[in-house]
C-alpha cells in the first residue's frame, strides 16, 4: 500500500527531481523550442500572406484576362464588320462594273447587228438593181409587139434570174 500513499521523502525527491529537470528545460530546451515555435509562425504568416497576395493577384489576373478577351472580341467584331463592309462594296463595284460591261456589249452587238442590217439591204437593193437591170436588157434586146408576151416574157426571165441565184 506504500504505493498508493506515498511518504513525505518520496515526494520531496520527486519534486527537486521535477524542478531541476524543469529548470534544465527551461533554460536549455524551452528557448530552442520557443525559437522554433515563433520561426514556424513566422513562416505560417508568410505563407498566409503570401497566399492573399497570390489570391488578389489571381484576381486581378482573372479581371485582366476577362478585359483583355472582351477587348479582343470587340476587335474581332469591328474586323468583321469592315470585312463585311468591304465585301459588299466589291460585290457592288463588280455588279456596276458587270453591268456596265453588259451595257457596253449589248450596244456593240446592236451597232453590229444595225451595220449587217443596213449591209444587208445594200446587198438586196444592189442585187436588185443588178436584176432589174438585167431584165431591162433582155426587154430592151427583145422587142415584143403584145403586151401578154411582154408579160410573159418577164416573167420567165425573172424565174430564169431565182433558179441562177
Amino acid at each position: 500500500m506504500k504505493l498508493i500513499t506515498p511518504d513525505f521523502g518520496l515526494i520531496f525527491w520527486m519534486t527537486l527531481a521535477f524542478g531541476i529537470v524543469f529548470l534544465v528545460l527551461a533554460k536549455v530546451a524551452f528557448p530552442i523550442i520557443g525559437k522554433a515555435l515563433k520561426k514556424r509562425e513566422e513562416k505560417i504568416t508568410e505563407a498566409l500572406e503570401l497566399a492573399e497576395r497570390t489570391h488578389e493577384e489571381m484576381k486581378q489576373l482573372q479581371a485582366d484576362n476577362e478585359k483583355v478577351l472582351q477587348e479582343a472580341r470587340e476587335e474581332r467584331d469591328k474586323i468583321l464588320t469592315d470585312a463585311r463592309s468591304t465585301r459588299d462594296r466589291i460585290i457592288e463595284e463588280a455588279k456596276a462594273k458587270a453591268t456596265e460591261e453588259t451595257n457596253r456589249i449589248v450596244e456593240t452587238a446592236k451597232e453590229t447587228i444595225e451595220n449587217e442590217r443596213k449591209a444587208a439591204l445594200t446587198d438586196i437593193k444592189n442585187e436588185i438593181a443588178n436584176i432589174s437591170i438585167k431584165v431591162a436588157e433582155k426587154i430592151l434586146e427583145k422587142q415584143l409587139d403584145s403586151n401578154q408576151a411582154q408579160m410573159d416574157y418577164i416573167e420567165r426571165i425573172i424565174k430564169e434570174t431565182e433558179n441562177n441565184n
